[in-house]
């Protein structure tokens, strides 16, 4: 659930910088006054939380999820483009989908099928910027949420069209709308899940729709107290990376049982050692970071 939370919080500063400057590109035309970074928090969490009263559970959000992919790729190949063309770069994301299973229909095949092809499409979108992005800006890429999309408008806010900028800002901002609720939905699940199983009966509807307000105002409430929260990002991902790249393979062996030394467990035993020494290389760089630049830490001032 924290990683859950975390990533939420991450999508509300982001969302809410990418609405921010959405909303420059458009003052620059019709030269009205914007709001505050905390009152664009607010916006985009307004926003999220609003959309997720009228999703019930994980499996509602696939349209969502869809509508997030496409967007995602979407700007992610818009400002792939850019950077390739004239030296722009903007930040990356990905999507999570849900596919209902049963005892007669598995989703273990077709959620394989889909699993390889989304980070394929990953792949594709993200290689790219990412080598364009680092040949464009190397170092100089604004530190925070958003940091590509930051440094797009920074660098070549002049010279760019306005319709890429507002594209590109209104295309993350949709993402992250689609992310918040494909991350907030596992712990809307277990807040609920508890309670039916606590109360022996379903859960109503106004509870459910206050767990969401609860949840959004926390997460919300924490982007605008610690909004040094993702300096820490690396060092936080680094420790969480053997949830996703090491303990799978582990569990894979402890429950299958694979003979000794046969294929499969020689390949996960390398694929769950080399995801814990990932893990390792990881946090070892955040900290040095860390400690070689340090942290502003300031509360209360996104």
């Amino acid at each position: 659930m924290y990683l859950s939370g975390g990533t939420c919080v991450t999508l509300i500063m982001i969302g809410g910088g990418a609405m921010r400057t959405f909303f420059h590109i458009i003052c620059n035309i019709v030269g009205v006054g914007s709001l505050t970074t905390i009152e664009w928090y607010m916006v985009f969490t307004f926003t999220a939380v609003l959309l997720a009263l009228f999703l019930p559970n994980l499996n509602s959000v696939a349209r969502v999820s869809l509508v997030g992919a496409i967007t995602a790729v979407s700007y992610c190949t818009l400002i792939w483009a850019a950077t390739v063309v004239q030296g722009r770069v903007a930040i990356d994301d990905h999507h999570h989908g849900t596919m209902p299973s049963s005892a007669k229909t598995p989703s273990r095949e077709p959620m394989w099928r889909g699993v390889q092809i989304a980070y394929l499409i990953i792949g594709l979108c993200l290689f790219p910027l990412a080598i364009a992005g680092y040949w464009a800006y190397g170092d100089l890429i604004p530190e925070g949420t958003g940091a590509m999309l930051q440094a797009l408008y920074k660098y070549h806010g002049r010279d760019t069209s306005k319709l890429i900028l507002g594209s590109a800002s209104l295309l993350v901002v949709i993402n992250c709308v689609s992310s918040f609720q494909i991350y907030a939905m596992p712990t809307f699940d277990n807040l609920e899940l508890r309670y039916t199983s606590k109360m022996n009966k379903p859960c109503p509807q106004w509870l459910r729709s206050a767990l969401r307000l609860l949840f959004g105002c926390l997460t919300c409430f924490i982007a605008v107290a610690l909004p040094f929260l993702p300096s820490l990002a690396g060092l936080i991902g680094g420790i969480a990376l053997p949830l996703t790249l090491a303990y799978p393979c582990f569990m894979w062996i402890v429950m299958k049982k694979p003979g000794r030394y046969s294929r499969s467990w020689c390949l996960n035993w390398i694929l769950g050692v080399s995801g814990m020494v990932l893990s390792v290389l990881v946090v070892t760089a955040a900290i040095w970071i860390i400690v070689t630049k340090g942290i502003g830490v300031h509360f209360f001032k996104p």
